[in-house]
Order: C-alpha cells, then sequence, then structure tokens
C-alpha cells in the first residue's frame, strides 16, 4: 500500500543553511532588545484588558519617535534647501500618523465598565503628559509655554521641551524656503519668536499662492505644501479619533491627568497647523 509523503520536497535541503546557533552571533533578539522591550509591560491589576492599554500607548511612542526622527531630519534638508530627500520623510510620517490613527480603534475594544476597572491604577498620569507627543505638536508650530510646566519634576527632560520650544517649526523652516526662493515675506515673520505660536500673515498667504499659481516654476515648494498639509490633516484626525475613542470608553469625566477630558480634546481640535496651506485654497 503507497503511503504519502506530507512533507515539502526537499525541505530539509532548502533549510540547510539556516543559522540556529546564536551563542557568539546575534539574533533577531538581540538586536531588537526584546528582552527589555517585551518585559515592559506591567499591569498594576488584574484585569486582563489593561494589557491592551498599556501596548497600545507604549507602541504609540514607539512610532512617535519614529515620527520625531523623520520630521526633525525633513527639518534640517528644508533648512539646507535641500527639500527633495524631505519629501520622503513627510510622506513616512503620514504613513506612521495612519498607524497611530488605526491605533484608537484597537483601543475602542475597550469597554467602559472594563475601563473602570484599572483607571483607578493610572494614577495622575495621563496621555496629556506624552513629552513625544508634545514634540511632535512643537516641531508642526503648535506652541505652548504653558505646557512644560507638566515636565518641571524632570530637569533634564525640562530642558529639553525648553530647548524645542525656541526651535524652528517644519513650517518656519517652508517659509524660509520660500524667501530663498525670491518669494517677498515679511521681515516680523522670518524674524518672529520661535517659541510663540504661529499667527497667519498675509505675505506668507501672498508666497504660498504664487507657488500654487506657478507649479511648474516652484515644484518642489509645491511639493513640500502639499506633504505639510498631509502631515497637519492626518494630525488632526488622530486628535479626533483620540476625543472619539476617549468619548466612547468615559464619556464627559475628568481625566487622570486633571484636564476637563473630552472637552479639552475637543478645544485642541480648534488648533490648526500651516494656517496660509488651507486659507490659500478658497482665494486659488
Amino acid at each position: 500500500m503507497k503511503t504519502t509523503n506530507n512533507k515539502a520536497p526537499n525541505a530539509v535541503e532548502l533549510e540547510k543553511e539556516l543559522q540556529t546557533d546564536f551563542q557568539k552571533a546575534m539574533s533577531y533578539g538581540d538586536y531588537l532588545h526584546l528582552d527589555k522591550i517585551l518585559s515592559s509591560q506591567h499591569r498594576l491589576s488584574n484585569h486582563h484588558d489593561e494589557m491592551l492599554f498599556i501596548v497600545i500607548h507604549q507602541a504609540s511612542e514607539l512610532w512617535m519617535k519614529l515620527i520625531l526622527h523623520e520630521v526633525t531630519a525633513a527639518i534640517q534638508c528644508i533648512r539646507a534647501n535641500n527639500l527633495e530627500p524631505s519629501f520622503k520623510m513627510l510622506s513616512r510620517v503620514s504613513r506612521i500618523q495612519q498607524q497611530l490613527i488605526q491605533s484608537w480603534s484597537v483601543l475602542s475594544t475597550l469597554t467602559p465598565a472594563e475601563y473602570m476597572e484599572f483607571r483607578d491604577k493610572l494614577g495622575q498620569s495621563s496621555g496629556f503628559q506624552s513629552y513625544q507627543n508634545r514634540l511632535i505638536e512643537f516641531a508642526l508650530g503648535n506652541k505652548n509655554v504653558h505646557t512644560l510646566s507638566v515636565y518641571q519634576h524632570d530637569a533634564d527632560l525640562y530642558q529639553k521641551m525648553q530647548t524645542a520650544l525656541h526651535e524652528p517649526s517644519i513650517y518656519d523652516a517652508a517659509i524660509h524656503a520660500l524667501m530663498k526662493r525670491g518669494l517677498p515675506v515679511d521681515q516680523e515673520v522670518l524674524q518672529r519668536d520661535c517659541s510663540q505660536p504661529y499667527e497667519p500673515n498675509a505675505s506668507v498667504e501672498d508666497a504660498w499662492l504664487t507657488v500654487y499659481r506657478n507649479v511648474d516654476q516652484y515644484w518642489d515648494l509645491y511639493e513640500l505644501a502639499e506633504k505639510l498639509v498631509d502631515i497637519g490633516n492626518q494630525q488632526q484626525m488622530w486628535r479626533f479619533s483620540h476625543m472619539s475613542t476617549v468619548e466612547r470608553i468615559i464619556g464627559n469625566k475628568q481625566g487622570t491627568g486633571g484636564s476637563s477630558g473630552v472637552n479639552y480634546l475637543k478645544r485642541a481640535l480648534d488648533q490648526h497647523f500651516f494656517p496660509e496651506l488651507w486659507s490659500l485654497r478658497t482665494k486659488l
């Protein structure tokens, strides 16, 4: 009687060169330091769903780290008048933002009753305190000196936040790129205090209008503008998804860090990025 061998033909031979001895070689886990990453999820309750809450927020912080890596490099390219490499970086940022937005839909599987089983274990900790998210907001131009008080307990971090507050945002860099191409921009904008919130300016809008009306002549600036619109729009979508998820889980309760919760998140939606890139659309 003929027997059937379900083994893939030549499977052993094909796998013969597979590395199996890592006594003196670096493995996948070694390279990624998985021992540290995967041992950093410590539930403070016995509730099953606290693991979801921890992993979502830790993974989000890793994605934010990559956003900062890309945006910082993009700003350097733009300030050096080397725009093209920044396009790939900003496209990547937009894709990362999509991942962050999607993460809220995973967290929304946490029901109000489930969250209340471990919410008290969070103490005064809150997503509002995420310094990486604050650094992203600063890098995109949403500067607010009052938010720094949250970090005063850590001298090194507080200094890092102070430095970031005073650095030009990616929009400041883009406006200087307009000037370098001969487009007139008011000196008060070019020499402004970068630690202050950006205020819309007519000369900046006119410069961007020139770019959009002469795309062939200013293709690189036009491409930069659209990349900025992409990430500004995605950041607003992230904010909205955050607010919607919080409302779904805790309603209008006060936030764990003392904020007004959903109401605070709703007000954040009124803070727009790159205002002239939106207002010019009405005038085209």
